[in-house]
């Protein structure tokens, strides 16, 4: 009885499979824009102090008597106008997120991250600078706002002068879209955070970061407002933010 070999059918392999498609830069870190964000708004106090401390102190001026000369009465009212400013912050930012998301949907998914990343990097560096006293070009941001800031100030001045916090509150909405170039630049970050909530927590960290300052102002005869103005801060913080957006660049055009 003849014995019959079986052989095993040889696997043979399938068509050539494309080669994937040409990987796009990595996505940003989600927690290190928020810390950025909120480092700029801590260490910006020079900005904000210059471009907001008149501000606070003519809306202190318009409180009733009584209220003016009790730091425990005026708290209500600066946490309101701060609570406002910083809502003001955080629905621009979620708009700026809102854009960039369109833009990510109008245009082919890399070549889009990749514009909005550099945008942002490059802001970065140029924030870094300006916060550290090296180039004064964000100034320029602050004309793009007028036009808007022309239809929302006569709104503000009716909210003047003060008499509840909630009125506080509504004033303090108005003054967040006051022309501000270290604002805008932060803003024009957010385009590229890849959504609006992103946008919003962007900008709700910076705004929290402006906080100690302005209250500062207010509240603590501007102790935290002169620490802020010391030197070798200043230029801490513009380092920082400089490293951050060339950090980013890196990730951009690393292979």
């Amino acid at each position: 009885m003849t014995r019959v070999a079986f052989e095993r059918p040889v696997a043979t392999a399938g068509p050539p499979q494309p080669p994937p498609p040409p990987a796009g830069p990595a996505p940003l870190d989600p927690i290190g824009p928020l810390v950025t964000a909120f480092l700029v708004g801590l260490l910006g106090g020079v900005h904000c102090v210059g471009m907001c401390g008149g501000i606070v102190g003519t809306l202190t001026m318009g409180l009733p008597r009584g209220t003016r000369g009790s730091l425990a009465a005026q708290v209500p009212y600066q946490l309101a106008y701060n609570t406002g400013r910083v809502a003001g912050y955080t629905l621009a930012g979620a708009l700026m997120g809102a854009l960039g998301t369109l833009m990510l949907e109008a245009v082919p998914l890399q070549q889009a991250q990749r514009v909005l990343y550099g945008v942002a990097a490059v802001f970065m560096i140029a924030l870094g600078l300006y916060l550290g006293g090296w180039w004064p070009g964000l100034v320029w941001l602050e004309r793009a706002g007028l036009p808007l800031w022309r239809r929302l100030e006569p709104i503000g001045r009716r909210l003047i002068p003060v008499r509840s916090p909630w009125q506080a509150l509504g004033l303090g909405f108005v003054w967040a879209w006051i022309p501000c170039g270290l604002v805008y630049s932060v803003l024009i970050w957010c385009v590229s955070a890849g959504s609006a909530w992103r946008g919003a927590a962007i900008m709700l960290s910076f705004g929290i970061g402006t906080l100690p300052n302005l209250l500062g102002i207010s509240l603590l005869a501007g102790a935290a407002a002169r620490l802020t103005q010391q030197a070798w801060m200043r230029r801490g913080a513009g380092l920082l933010v400089l490293g951050f957006g060339c950090f980013g660049l890196w990730q951009i055009f690393s292979p």
